[in-house]
This record gives structure tokens, sequence and C-alpha cells, in this order.
């Protein structure tokens, strides 16, 4: 008990010594969450650098830099001394890189503060970059590009492809993990440089949130001070091409399924009001995970095809993992996009026509008043789930800050559903969303085949191992034949093992 005092007294004397020295970093620079009730300490250290600020031929150099500050040594620590440190305080810190945010975070409970704040801090301003540590990260991101994303999830790999195919030319071109020859070309002197360049005072918002004082935050502010001084970096918005007509990437390896996924990018983002009423669209089109929307009906719950269809009008990354929207992956330049579940490989054609005839029915139609009021009150209460903890809720707050948004994103989506009407949802759609000009990608076998159907237009017939409803086959009979303008020269073939070089 004594101990636990003199650490105690020494952390608020330490303290006090650093707020009376030298400059803190400004109050505008943070966010804030205090909740005086909860028993731990959430940090997300914001830096304003992403995969967007990778050099042409370092492709991955911040998501390698990110990965060498929380995954590796520390000038006090070798990084199994940092885990095994770590270990008794249940706590621990990581990075996440997206195409304009680095956020470095971390939770522990205020008990465990004392000995867990030098860890972190040592993590952000005192990396070993160390030649082992270098190697093991390399080698690993490495490894998923060459082989996990390509040949253990086709889900995922079919969504990587049509980001790089929509935004090829622009610095959203490529992966936040980068390019296989270009993270060969990545050295540790080109880590220590991208360091002192980014992560420097200019670029860092403090967020904290929890049962923090404000000897902790002073302290924090303080030590983040120590940062260079630097230039803020000022992201740009990257513009994609235009896409005409219907385009097609067909990846093609030896897969016993076919995942489809399909997009164009939106000039729209949280910060607009109009983004809620089109959230409510694509909730009601093919809310993440959910049975009750309507591609799921379509495609799973009628035909049983796969194990789910759905659609994002927000970056949404590792899906798979994961039920409500991730934070902290905020962007300027957003997509709308379906991602349709591996499917019978024999079914891969029937498929797509049906997605783009109930894209195609919804533009053209929009929702009906009953289904604008069973969504708006659906998600009244379902978004209710999206930051039941303080983490999650420091983790929206950062992305108002990047946003500029006035408020709580999360405040503004309930006060948007009081008052929005069904004509608000269906100006939205129309202003937003269409159904000509679409990158579309297939991960399939038999790769010549479907390019030879989809330039024929050839039928695509269906069978069903167990009866359906009359109703679902009337419907088979126009989805197996609805036209597809596809032009040859808008069909590229690639090989998986040719991907993210």
């Amino acid at each position: 008990m004594k101990t636990k005092t003199v650490l105690i007294y020494l952390w608020g004397f330490m303290t006090s010594l650093l707020i009376s020295s030298c400059a803190k970093i400004d109050d505008s620079q943070c966010v804030l969450l205090p909740v005086a009730e909860d028993p731990t300490i959430c940090f997300r250290i914001y830096f304003k650098v992403g995969s967007h600020d990778d050099p042409i031929g370092k492709e991955g150099l911040a998501y390698l830099t990110s990965q060498m500050l929380t995954d590796a040594a520390t000038q006090n620590n070798s990084y199994d001394e940092i885990i095994a440190k770590l270990f008794p305080l249940a706590a621990s810190y990581n990075s996440s890189v997206s195409v304009e945010m680095t956020v470095i975070s971390g939770r522990v409970h205020k008990d465990n503060l004392t000995a867990y704040y030098p860890l972190l801090t040592d993590a952000i301003l005192k990396p070993a970059f160390n030649e082992d540590d270098f190697n093991r990260l390399k080698s690993n991101i490495l490894n998923y590009l060459e082989n996990v994303l390509k040949y253990a999830n086709d889900e995922e790999l079919g969504k990587a492809v049509l980001y790089q195919t929509i935004f090829e030319g622009t610095a959203y071109g490529h992966l936040p993990e980068g390019l296989i020859n270009s993270l060969q070309n990545i050295s540790l002197d080109d880590i220590r440089d991208f360091y002192r360049k980014m992560y420097n005072r200019q670029n860092v918002v403090i967020g904290l949130g929890g049962g923090y004082d404000n000897f902790t935050l002073e302290k924090l502010k303080k030590d983040l001070a120590k940062l260079p001084s630097g230039t803020e970096n000022i992201a740009t918005k990257n513009v994609p091409y235009d896409i005409e007509g219907l385009k097609v990437t067909i990846v093609e390896k030896e897969a016993n399924a076919t995942a489809i996924s399909l997009g164009f990018p939106i000039n729209i983002t949280r910060d607009n009001p109009e983004w809620y009423a089109l959230a409510v669209a694509n909730s009601w089109f093919g809310e993440h995970r959910n049975s009750s929307s309507h591609l799921y009906q379509v495609i799973r719950e009628a035909r049983g095809l796969n194990y789910g269809d759905y659609s994002y009008i927000e970056h949404f990354p590792n899906g798979g993992r994961r039920q409500f929207p991730p934070v902290n992956v905020a962007r300027h330049q957003q997509i709308f996009e379906i991602w349709i579940r591996p499917v019978p490989n024999e079914t891969r054609h029937f498929v797509l026509r049906a997605t783009l005839r109930e894209l195609t029915n919804l533009v053209e139609n929009g929702l009906t008043k009953a289904q604008f009021e069973l969504t708006r009150n659906f998600l009244q209460k379902y978004i209710l789930h999206y930051a039941p903890t303080t983490m999650m809720r420091l983790g929206y707050a950062m992305d108002d800050r990047f946003y500029g948004i006035q408020g709580s994103h999360l405040e503004n989506f309930q006060n948007a559903l009081e008052t929005m009407t069904v004509n608000d949802v269906n100006n939205a759609i129309r202003k937003y969303l269409q159904y000509d000009n679409l990158q579309i990608v297939f991960i399939t076998n038999q790769a010549e085949k479907l390019r030879d159907d989809l330039i024929a237009n050839t039928p695509s017939p269906i069978k069903y191992a167990t009866p359906k409803p009359k109703v679902v086959l009337a419907e088979d009979k126009q989805i197996v034949k609805y036209p597809l303008d596809i032009k040859a020269e808008n069909i590229y073939i690639v090989d998986v093992n040719d991907l993210f070089q």
C-alpha cells in the first residue's frame, strides 16, 4: 500500500514539474471524453499521415513505420520485454493505418497507469528501429500480401482489387500494407526519415477518454510536445478517374466459389447532412451482416446462394471480423460498394445480374414509405450499438474532428432520423447512386469463359438443390436474361499471382 502511495506521489510530483516547464501541445489538438465512473483510461493518438503519403516506389512505408512503433522495441525495452511488462497489466497498445489516418491506441485500468504510461509514450517518442524488428515486420507484411490475402480470403481480396482499380493513378490506389516490390525497396533509413517528417507536433491530435485526471492529460500534452516541430500534413482529396460503362476485372485463381465486389466513387462524406438519408437507403439495401436487408433477402434468404450480401457508403475494412462500422478509417473520398460473399461458380453470372437488377430498381424506384419507416425504426435502435464503450465513443469523437463535424456524428444521426422523410431518402438515392458506370471484380476460375459469357450476354439459368417458391422461380426467369452491356475492351483478366506487385 505504501509503495502504491509513493508511486502516485511521484507521478503527481513529476507531472507538476513538467507542467511548469516547456510549451505544451495546444488544447485545440485534444479530443477529450472524460467518464469519471470508468475505471479505465483510453488513449487514441491520431497522426495526420496515412498510406496516401507513401512515396512512389515505397508504397507501404506509412504502414511499416507504424508497425515499427507499436510492434517493435523502444530505446528502453526490447519487444519481448514490452510484451512481458504489458501482460500483467492486462493492457496493450497498437497502431492502425488507413489512407489518411494513423492512430496509436491503447487502454489500461487506471490502477496500472503508472507502469503502462511510459511503455506507450516510449513507443511514440523513443522507437529503437532495430534491424531484427524491421526484418520481422517486413516479412510479416510481405507474407500477408503474397500469401494470406491472395490465397486465404477471397472476400477481402475482391475488395482490395476493387479499391485498386477504382483509385488507380491516385494516392489511394494501393493497400495501406503497400506493394510487394515497393516493400522490398524500403530501408530502415526510409523508416527513420518518414518518422522524423510525419510524426511531429503539428500532425498529432491527442484523444483521451475514460477515468483520467488532469495530471495525466497535462503530462501527455507535455510529453508529446517533445515531438519535432515539423509541418502539418494537410490531406488533399484523391479524385478517381471517371468510370464509363461497366468495367470488369476478373482475377483468375483456382477458387471453389466466386467472390464479387463492385462499386463506384460517391461525392459525399458524413459531414454532409444528406449522408444520413443515404445511410437509410443503404441500410435498407444492404446493411452489413443484417439478414433483413434487401440484398440479403434476394440472394441469401430466398435462393441460398451464399452467406451474405452487403453494401456500404463508407470504407469498411475487415468486414468479416466486424458487426458494426469501424472507427478511425476516415477519408475524404468514399465509394459506394456492394460485397457479394462467395457464391457457387456456376451462379456467378446469375448473381451479378440479380445484384445489378436490384441496384437499378433501387435507383429508379427508391424506397416506399413502408420500407423507409421500417428501416428508420430499425436504425434508431441499431446505431445505439455502434459505440457501446468509451474506447469506441472516443474513436467516433476523433472521426468527428477529422470531418469537422459539429457536435457528435452519432447524435446527429439520431436527430436526422427523427425529422427525415422518405422523400429525403429518395432524393439522396437519385443524387448519389447510379448503375450505369461501375467497376466490377470477380475472384473466380475459368476467367475466359466468364469473359465470353459477359460479352455475349449469355443467359445464365440456375438450378437449385431444393424446391423454391413460385414467386422466386418467376423472378428468376427475368434475371437469367437481364441485359448487361459489357464491352470486350472493358474486361481485364489478371492472374492472382500477379497482384500487388
